[in-house]
């Protein structure tokens, strides 16, 4: 470019040398201004070329757009000074104002701008750029091409981007990595093994950048073979030597668990600069090493070589394995110290590691002192509220990251649906499914997961299955959330299903599958079951894993093989707490105490330290006070009193004992905060006939300020049962209504049965009747209710509207009508119910034996009740046979009576209870003769009978 210079021009130009600061250049524009030399393209040349180089770039910008009209040349000397110091936004700024001066674009422009495009993801001027490229006949320079592949390719257009790179006639190899590092970028990784062919057959050798893009892809794919094959490519061509390659190789190895390769790569780098101690200290730290990364990184300090944030990012989750909040801190310290505290990912990255190690306090100061919050940041803080049970405030900060002026993602939906998961907000979690499809995130694979793992724990199956069927996409994890949802609330039937339907449609089983569905196995009759998964497991190589090991043990437990259970806890290599706990739990589950206490003592001499789960198993079979004393001791050793369940456990125990002092001072020692720990304490004071003060603890309850669940109603109610007043039930019910507690069935059942009792059998069918979704358990709570009152008919007659519902009656409801049958001497009503239990496939037990006899006896069918009794598969009770031997003496049947009284001699030998009996039936058909010879048997044997005392007293 030729530029003409006056004898003014020359002499300034002369100054221009001088100038060393951006103070300068800015006197040397004002020279220009002064002397009417501000349009001399020549002199801005030189001025703009100095303000790039002193690093002047907002005067570099207001010089620029003084100008009245650009020259090309001029536009493309600013935009490549911008693109070299990284000020992409700045570039297509100049761009747009060029091209609203009609300056003209060459084949210099395009490929600047169309980078910051790529780097800015901006999608709207590369449009207008790619337009304008193709109307100015641009479209075959080979340089122009290669950019615009890049930016598609980097920012998720594969498609066009392949497109782009087919029109080339031969692209050459800056092309084909172009398209490359967009594959590779984008995950679509196979097909970077595609264009790696292409290359090759092309005739081109693959240099750095090749390499690069492909490392990564073998590193997903676990390809080691391909990766060490590349390895040796590399260090044949001469690229090893530049350290660009290095940390990428690191990652490979140590990806694939190889970390002694990973090491002696990283020692072979004689000068190793950032990237490659940042590539040794995250591949220690992904692979669960944090001791070993923090070596490496007090190593890198010795070396004096300057962290910078990937460093701090890379390192900071060895805090979070190690759970060491110490090294947290000191962590923390540094990075302030090498001034990084405002970088986002770092500050971010140390968000991430004060919410795992459960200090949310420290994480709350963080994120409020952090000045650049994003995204990102806000992600981690509503994950860590709920990553540490604080679901309320996980909700909160969703709701001010809105207000804030983030929009959330998929990775904020996710969090926020596992709060509604574990609070069962049923209906917040579906404003959120809302949201989702509503922002068009819905569609994404792991927001669709995170929905029916919602559904599943609010026990609503219907819409999970709904939401499972439309699914576009699903992977392992969607069929494992269902079919483990369905086995979660005893849809084994439906979760069999969905596994032959998953075997079907070619997807295999995994360990999360395994663990899921061996829930199923639950009793004798599903043992094969259990077997066959188990020998899946061996086939596929899945026994090893500790965790289905663990899942193996307590189904051969559930199923009733305990010598299978035991001798597969003994088979574990390397047993962990969970195979400990699911030891003594199978024995926990037949009351087998002294196994139960033998384990526990095998544990701690094996040095396996137990946790609050181990001593939850052992507190329910304590044979004594003392042994309850015992672990008590030892989990306040284990400092893990602390835990809630292990509270509550210690309470009942002690309950059982009768030791309520204890049980008070537990409760009085603990924070108080958890409404389990005063549902507790209402139950003992139930259990143990204490109405009185389970409803003071209530009351206590509602002065702290903790709000009422569910169980705390069940257990008031029960309170209130006992001191049988119908104004207290009364008022009870006026707080469930006002609470919105009446909604809940279990609730609604209670307040039935409390009604019942206290004699208010109106009331408690009108609550009945108002129940719109009656279980069973309702409909044998009106039942039992009309028993009590002894209203036969009203029972039967309820009894045939169940049926006619569809609700299948279990041996609860058959025990209930019988009961109320007996009452109200219905003879027919009750045969027929009594014979059509085996219609419904449910065996009668003594207690339906004892109220079909008693139904009989009462009505003077002594014979047909003693034919029964003749029939039993079992042993009768003491109990039934009186209830039989009391009707014979009622309707004089000396017959049946002595067959009876026989019986009961037989089985209480010194029990007078049958030699009266018999002697008052003899004396009351007038065989006087007899009922001397029965008394005379009594004396002699010396029988006596306990007598009775009255509590009453005299006035």
């Amino acid at each position: 470019m030729y530029y003409s210079f006056n004898s003014k021009a020359i002499n300034l130009l002369h100054f221009l040398p001088r100038c060393k600061t951006p103070i300068h250049l800015r006197c040397f524009k004002s020279l220009l201004v002064l002397h009417g030399l501000i349009d001399h393209k020549g002199l801005l040349r030189h001025l703009l070329n100095s303000c790039f180089r002193l690093g002047a770039v907002d005067l570099a910008l207001s010089t620029f757009n003084s100008i009245r009209k650009p020259s090309g040349f001029l536009q493309n000397l600013v935009i490549r000074g911008l693109s070299n110091l990284g000020l992409h936004e700045n570039v297509l700024s100049v761009y747009l104002k060029s091209r609203s001066l009609s300056c003209p674009s060459d084949d210099f422009t395009f490929p600047f701008v169309t980078k910051a495009c790529s780097n800015l993801g901006n999608f709207r001027i590369l449009k207008l750029i790619h337009c304008v490229v193709l109307r100015s006949g641009y479209d075959q320079n080979v340089v122009i091409q290669t950019a615009l592949i890049d930016f598609y390719a980097k920012n998720g257009c594969i498609e066009i981007a392949r497109k782009l790179t087919d029109k080339i006639p031969q692209p050459d190899l800056i092309a084909w990595n172009a398209l490359l590092s967009g594959y590779s970028y984008n995950g679509c990784d196979y097909e970077v093994f595609g264009v790696i062919k292409e290359i090759f057959s092309a005739g081109l050798n693959p240099n750095l950048s090749t390499l690069a893009s492909l490392i990564p892809v073998c590193t997903r794919l676990r390809c080691l073979d391909i990766g060490t094959s590349v390895h040796g490519f590399a260090v044949k061509s001469g690229y090893l030597v530049n350290d660009f390659l290095v940390p990428a190789l690191i990652s490979m190895y140590a990806s694939d668990e190889n970390l002694s390769a990973a090491g002696k790569l990283f020692e072979l780098v004689e000068e190793k600069n950032v990237s490659v101690w940042n590539a040794m200290i995250s591949a220690l730290a992904q692979n669960r090493m944090p001791f070993e990364a923090l070596e490496v990184f007090q190593k890198m300090q010795f070396a004096e070589i300057q962290p910078n944030f990937v460093t701090f990012v890379s390192i900071v989750p060895s805090c979070e394995i190690s759970g060491s909040i110490w090294l947290g801190e000191s962590l923390h310290g540094c990075i302030i110290k090498h001034g990084l505290k405002n970088h986002v990912s770092v500050s971010t990255a140390l968000l991430s590691m004060y919410a795992k190690l459960g200090d949310v306090d420290k994480c709350e100061f963080l994120f409020n002192s952090t000045p650049n919050r994003n995204i990102l940041s806000w992600n981690v803080m509503v994950s860590g509220y709920v990553h540490n049970g604080l679901m309320d405030a996980g909700l909160v900060a969703f709701s001010d990251m809105q207000l804030d002026g983030f929009t959330p993602n998929s990775v904020s939906i996710i969090s926020v649906l596992s709060a509604c998961s574990k609070l069962e907000a049923s209906l917040l979690g579906k404003s959120v499914h809302g949201y989702s499809i509503r922002k068009g995130i819905s569609s994404d694979l792991n927001v669709s997961n995170a929905l029916l793992s919602f559904y599943s724990a609010c026990n609503n199956l219907a819409s999970s299955f709904k939401l499972f069927v439309k699914m576009g996409t699903r992977d392992s994890v969607s069929w494992n959330t269902l079919i483990s949802g369905f086995v979660r609330n005893g849809e084994f039937e439906k979760a069999a299903e969905l596994l032959h339907q998953q075997q079907q449609e070619g997807l295999t089983f995994d360990l999360v599958t395994l663990i899921s569905v061996l829930p199923m196995c639950c009793d004798s009759a599903h043992l094969s079951q259990g077997m066959a998964l188990h020998s899946y497991a061996i086939k596929n190589g899945f026994v090893s894993e500790i965790s289905l090991a663990n899942a193996l043990i307590s189904m051969y437990f559930r199923c009733g093989s305990l010598d299978a259970g035991r001798l597969l806890f003994e088979e574990i290599p390397e047993r962990s707490v969970v195979s400990w706990n699911a030891l003594i739990g199978g024995y926990r589950r037949y009351d087998l105490s002294s196994d139960v206490f033998a384990t526990f003592k095998r544990m701690v001499i094996e040095k396996e330290k137990p946790n609050s789960v181990t001593l939850l198993n052992l507190l329910p079979v304590c044979c004594s006070e003392l042994q309850g004393k015992s672990i008590h001791a030892f989990s306040i050793r284990a400092d893990i009193l602390r835990e809630t369940p292990l509270l509550t456990s210690l309470i009942f125990m002690y309950s059982r004992f009768s030791n309520m002092n204890f049980c008070l001072s537990l409760f009085e020692k603990s924070e108080k905060k958890d409404i389990s720990l005063w549902n507790t304490m209402i139950s003992v004071q139930t259990q143990a006939n204490n109405a009185e003060k389970a409803v003071s603890f209530f009351r206590d309850l509602l002065q702290f300020g903790i709000q009422p669940d569910n169980i705390t109603i069940l257990s008031l109610i029960s309170a209130y049962a006992q001191v049988n007043s119908s104004k207290l039930a009364d008022s009870v019910m006026a707080y469930v209504i006002s609470k919105g507690f009446d909604k809940e069935v279990s609730i609604s059942n209670a307040l039935i049965d409390l009604y019942a009792k206290c004699g208010s059998i109106f009331v408690a069918r009108k609550i009945f009747d108002g129940v719109t979704e009656k279980d069973p358990v309702c409909w044998n709570a009106m039942l039992n209710g009309y028993s009590l009152h002894g209203d036969g008919e009203a029972a039967f007659e309820l009894f045939l509207k169940m049926k006619l519902t569809g609700i299948r009656p279990n041996e609860i409801t058959f025990l209930s009508i019988l009961s109320a049958c007996s009452h109200s001497g219905l003879v027919e009503q009750a045969l027929m119910v009594f014979n059509s239990m085996d219609e419904q496939g449910i065996p009668a037990k003594s207690e339906h034996f004892a109220c079909i006899i008693d139904v009989l006896g009462r009505t003077g069918e002594v014979k047909e009740a003693y034919e029964i009794v003749k029939k039993l598969q079992f042993k009768p009770p003491i109990s039934l046979l009186e209830s039989l031997l009391g009707a014979c003496r009622n309707y004089g049947d000396v017959e049946i009576g002595e067959k009876v009284s026989q019986m009961l001699i037989e089985m209480e030998p010194e029990n007078p209870g049958p030699y009266v009996m018999l002697s008052n039936i003899y004396a009351g058909v007038g065989r006087w003769i007899d009922a001397d010879r029965v008394r005379s048997i009594i004396e002699a044997r010396k029988l006596r009978k306990v007598p009775g005392f009255s509590l009453g007293f005299r006035g």
